[in-house]
Order: C-alpha cells, then structure tokens, then sequence
C-alpha cells in the first residue's frame, strides 16, 4: 500500500473508531481524502484497482472492525452501477480517475429501522470529476446509486466509511421494498 494511503488509514482508524459524531468525521477526513484524490489513480497498485467485467468492483483496502473505519478502492467500467442502497454510517468519496455519477433518492415518509416498505422518488445527480470529493451523514441515510454511463470513460474511486461495511440495504423500487443484503469485495 502506498505510504500515503496507509498514514491516510492509520489517522482514521486512530480518530475516527471512538464513536465521534459523523459530521466531525467527515470534516476531519474530507480534506485529507481530496489530497488523496488530487494524486490520481497512481496511488494504488494493480492489485488495488482490480475490475471485474461482470458489475463495479470492491477492492478493499482495509477493513475495520464494526466500529471502525473501512477503506475501499472501487473499479468502474462503462455501464457499470451500484444498486440503489444506503449505508447506515458516514462516508467520504474521493475520485481518483474519470467522473462518477451519483444519483440521490428520497424516502416518501419516514423509513423504519427495519427491512420491508421503503417507497423512493428521485432526487438530485451529482457529477464527480476526477480529484474531487463528496461525503455524508448516515441521518437521514444516504440513499443513492453510483456508476458510470455507457458512453462514460472508466472511473476509481477511494471510498472510506464510518464501519466496516460488509452490507448495506438495498432498494427495490419497483416493489417499494428494501432488504439488507452482504455486499462482496476483493481483498488488497
């Protein structure tokens, strides 16, 4: 792992794994991620920005405990999305490489704690060029989808988060549902 991203993962997993509120998080870390992303895909190696012809993928980087931080390299190719999910913890988004799209969804009345019912309208899209960075707040949860169009160029992007991140629910929004489900990745 590049120095600079395992002094990036060290500072994190130090800060940020005592329970502290997202918002301070996502402070702390949001300026620290852009100098990452200000480096380009050349931060990682080849082993760390994996593809897979099939969907997006995950090429973990390093994997807190529950409580702690995770650290994600994402590999998209054109055409390539996530499904519609949250998180349910705090996040920041730097991109590395190419213009990621993110498309927001809203919750039509509160979301209960549990799976089942979860009606979605469409929210906002968000582009994120190469060097930028993006962050949220797990309440209300980030609820989104991310990806690269067809005609799009191929993207990674560096994806830190407030937990370990194995699941995340995933919506349905043709059967207004939602289900928590295990989310696979390569290990670094």
């Amino acid at each position: 792992m590049d120095p600079r991203l395992e002094s990036f993962v060290a500072a994190c997993d130090s800060r940020f794994g005592d329970g502290r509120a997202a918002g301070a998080c996502i402070s702390e870390a949001a300026p620290k991620m852009l100098d990452l992303a200000k480096a380009g895909p050349g931060l990682l190696s080849a082993d760390e920005r994996r593809d897979n012809p099939e969907h997006y993928a995950r090429n973990a980087l390093h994997l807190g405990s529950d409580a702690g931080v995770s650290l994600f390299a994402l590999v998209w190719r054109p055409g390539q999305w996530t499904p519609v999910h949250d998180h349910g913890t705090w996040g920041v988004i730097g991109v590395l490489e190419g213009v990621l799209e993110e498309r927001g969804f809203m919750p039509r009345g509160v979301l209960s704690d549990d799976e089942g019912e979860a009606k979605l309208d469409p929210g906002g899209t968000v582009m994120l060029a190469a060097g930028s960075v993006t962050t949220f707040v797990p309440n209300p949860d980030h609820i989104h989808m991310t990806g690269v169009p067809m005609d799009g160029e191929p993207v990674v992007s560096l994806h830190l988060y407030g937990r370990a991140m194995n699941s995340y629910h995933f919506y349905d929004l043709e059967m207004g549902t939602r289900h928590l489900i295990d989310v696979p990745h390569f290990r670094s």
